[in-house]
């Protein structure tokens, strides 16, 4: 089957394609800057603000993965991360929609609650986080993803589609993970607005091939992160020090993870197989 891949000249995006490519699934790679064309079947480049562009790139593929957009708040003009990230999120998908394309997967982030980029040092109301947690982003980028989320679940209502959003934290592996693993283990407060959660950038790309493929369907939301932080210091410690008016609904042993992981094990299937603590840092 062929699927296409947004956004596919980033870091999550090199891993999808090549993840799916390993996996047999024929490939359409876009981005607005050019894709290496041996990374995929078929390459495109062009604005998904363009409908014409996005009318193309949809047209004979069996499923979506969308994983474009300007991926933090201080990267662009706030109105540019708002147009960019929402109306290149509804056009992608309401585009599959419309095509008849049944999966689509839409790469949201852990910034969508609003802790990531908050400006007065916002905590969660409760942890472990649940998808249901209240929407308290103060930040564009924030916004974008969360508005990105609503858009997947109306197409998937209007086009009888099965959209499932995936709410990924930090990405990396590599050098990129080692340095985000310094800084966090130099000072936990480095990372008390991502809340110590992490994904090695492997998993990211095994969690949307899970997307694809699970028998599902409807909109599902789905947190997917590690199973562990990023801090060598125990999770209740760093949620008692950096976020203590939050409830922790259950105890969090050791160094759990600050989020809820129950969905992306019962719908996914999915546990991350890549750790970093057994690792030289």
């Amino acid at each position: 089957m062929k699927v296409l891949v947004t956004g596919a000249a980033g870091t999550l995006g090199r891993e999808v394609l090549a993840r799916l490519r390993s996996q047999g699934w024929t490939v359409r790679a876009d981005d607005r800057v050019p894709v290496d064309p041996g990374l995929a079947d078929e390459v495109t480049s062009g604005d998904l603000c363009d409908p014409g562009h996005v009318g193309d790139l949809v047209a004979g593929v069996s499923a979506v993965v969308h994983v474009a957009a300007i991926p933090a708040p201080m990267l662009a003009p706030e109105r540019e991360i708002f147009t960019n990230n929402v109306l290149s999120t509804y056009q992608v998908l309401d585009a599959a929609g419309r095509a008849g394309v049944k999966r689509i997967v839409y790469v949201s982030s852990t910034s969508a609650l609003g802790f990531a980029y908050s400006a007065h040092g916002t905590s969660p109301l409760q942890a472990p986080v649940t998808e249901e947690h209240a929407f308290l982003a103060e930040d564009v980028y924030g916004l974008s993803k969360h508005l990105g989320e609503r858009i997947a679940r109306t197409v998937a209502l209007r086009w009888d589609a099965t959209v499932v959003s995936l709410r990924f934290p930090f990405l990396g592996a590599g050098e990129r993970l080692r340095r985000h693993l310094a800084s966090v283990h130099a000072d936990p407060g480095n990372d008390r607005k991502g809340l110590w959660a992490w994904l090695d950038t492997r998993d990211a790309a095994r969690a949307v091939e899970a997307a694809l493929t699970r028998p599902l369907t409807g909109h599902h939301l789905i947190n997917v992160v590690a199973p562990d932080t990023s801090s060598p210091v125990p999770t209740a410690q760093l949620m008692a020090r950096y976020h203590p008016g939050s409830v922790l609904t259950e105890p969090i042993e050791g160094f759990g993870t600050t989020f809820s992981t129950a969905r992306s094990r019962e719908l996914l299937g999915f546990t991350p197989v890549h750790g970093w603590r057994e690792q030289a840092v």
